[in-house]
């Protein structure tokens, strides 16, 4: 028998702790309050935590999201790029939004949708997804039913007259209205004459090279404003004139119904047209009949 006063104390777990410290005396609560708070701390302190991380990944998504332009009558790359101050030029925008526009950069549509900056496709490549494999897959039919359009646009940019196809000749543009003929007298001219044919053509129509040849020159001429001069393989030379934007440059070899730039109002002009001539030299002075010249390589106009 143990000696009074000198019992053994049972041992008791912590839930036994905290039922004797609730009957010692308040001052022991304090004990289990505290634990109490810091957890309750802590399951708010996550909660928080997790709310946050999914706030930061929209912001940075926000940063690297490209830029779009819907396009309105009226537009044309060249006139787009310049407006929006595009790196590059219409040259770069056409290449970053070729999927949508086609294989012609002068057949945009108003409502058409373009990426406006290089570092769309760029942000997408490099912030791989679950939903990866989903955009994969949808992205696949959208080529497939590009190929058409494009296929299409190309058929359109050759066809100014159906025996440019096999005689590789064509009309400057695509459904060719001579507003001004050739030799028309008047005061406007210099020579008091018009060494062209003019050809109605809103601004940004796709301007081509009448047959195969070598550019000569392509850039600004004075009342011209931006020129193209091409030399064909007969030795004659064909220029066009008041151009909004080249797509071509000197030395440059080119074929027949090529796209060489976009109609404009460039130089000494009333409103946008195509200036066209035929010469039998690179410089003005050396004119002749341009549309008794398309003739007689076999294009209809």
């Amino acid at each position: 028998m143990p000696t009074k006063g000198k019992h053994r104390r049972t041992k008791t777990g912590p839930i036994s702790r905290g039922v004797l410290a609730a009957g010692t005396g308040g001052a022991v609560l304090a004990l289990p309050l505290i634990g109490a708070t810091g957890a309750h701390a802590a399951e708010q302190a996550a909660p928080a935590a997790e709310s946050a991380a999914p706030h930061s990944a929209p912001a940075s998504a926000a940063k690297s999201a490209p830029k779009t332009y819907s396009v309105v009558s009226g537009d044309y790359l060249a006139k787009i790029a310049a407006d929006k101050k595009v790196k590059g030029g219409w040259q770069k925008l056409y290449q970053d939004n070729r999927d949508v526009v086609g294989e012609n950069p002068s057949l945009i549509v108003p409502g058409m949708k373009l990426t406006l900056g290089a570092k769309a496709s760029g942000s997408a490549e490099s912030a791989p997804s679950k939903s990866a494999p989903s955009a994969a897959k949808k992205a696949a039919p959208a080529e497939k039913t590009a190929a058409p359009a494009e296929e299409t646009a190309a058929k359109t940019a050759d066809s100014g007259a159906s025996e440019s196809d096999s005689s590789g000749w064509a009309t400057p543009v695509e459904s060719p209205d001579v507003t001004t003929q050739y030799r028309a007298s008047g005061a406007s001219w210099s020579s008091g004459y018009h060494t062209g044919s003019d050809f109605q053509a809103a601004s940004g129509t796709s301007v081509r090279s009448i047959g195969p040849g070598t550019v000569v020159s392509a850039g600004w001429s004075g009342s011209y404003g931006n020129e193209v001069v091409i030399q064909h393989s007969d030795g004659m030379y064909s220029q066009y004139a008041h151009l909004s934007s080249l797509e071509v440059s000197a030395g440059q070899t080119v074929t027949g119904g090529q796209q060489i730039g976009l109609s404009g109002t460039t130089g000494n002009s009333t409103g946008p047209h195509l200036h066209f001539e035929v010469r039998t030299g690179p410089s003005y002075g050396s004119d002749v009949d341009p549309i008794a010249y398309l003739r007689s390589h076999g294009v209809s106009i």
